[in-house]
């Protein structure tokens, strides 16, 4: 599989150089930037699975747009590339989602496998957000339903299992998930 890569660096050489490294090792590159704020708005064009952020760039610096490209959701993983590596810089790091950090000079060997290591972790943890908002999504849904029902009870002092049967049939006559026939019931009380 050919994973889409964004690169953000304000060094045209550091860029071309991990676009060689990048491009040599199978991946797409599918855009570069000068800055943070170029980055995210390549980002949300392209979604790629991983975007690599220079931690120091003009207008919009490394930490700022991971923290953007993050909370938007706009790529599956970030690594910061950077010539810093003092603690504090490490620290700002691990509160903006990021899933690795290199330290320049960058070499092959350890940046493609913190790129290879960094997609799938960023695969990982798409996956398990999905999941989370799935089962969230659900647990909504089965809440609307046994008020729904319980009003349907009240109503028509009839029981519960009566109840549902009534919101699956109408559901399944109007093509409709239950989720939605329970919101009209409320909406009708």
């Amino acid at each position: 599989m050919e994973y889409k890569i964004v690169i953000a660096d304000d060094e045209p050489i550091t860029r071309m150089d991990i676009r060689e490294i990048l491009t040599y090792a199978g991946y797409n590159v599918v855009g570069e930037a000068s800055d943070g704020f170029d980055a995210v708005e390549l980002c949300r064009k392209e979604r790629p699975d991983m975007v690599l952020l220079d931690i120091k760039m003009p207008l919009l610096d490394g930490l700022k747009a991971a923290r953007i490209i993050h909370e938007e959701n706009l790529a599956d993983a970030i690594l910061l590339i950077t010539a810093y590596s003092g603690k504090e810089f490490v620290d700002q790091a691990k509160e903006t989602g990021v899933v690795g950090y290199v330290v320049k000079p960058i070499r092959e060997e350890s940046l493609l496998p913190m790129v290879e290591i960094g997609i799938s972790k960023g695969k990982e943890m798409a996956r398990m957000s999905q999941e989370i908002s799935k089962t969230r999504q659900r647990l909504e849904d089965r809440a609307l339903i046994e008020k729904a029902k319980g009003l349907l009870m009240k109503q028509k002092n009839i029981g519960e299992e009566e109840a549902f049967k009534m919101i699956r049939k109408i559901g399944m006559d109007k093509r409709r998930p239950m989720r939605d026939i329970a919101k009209i019931i409320l909406l009708n009380q």
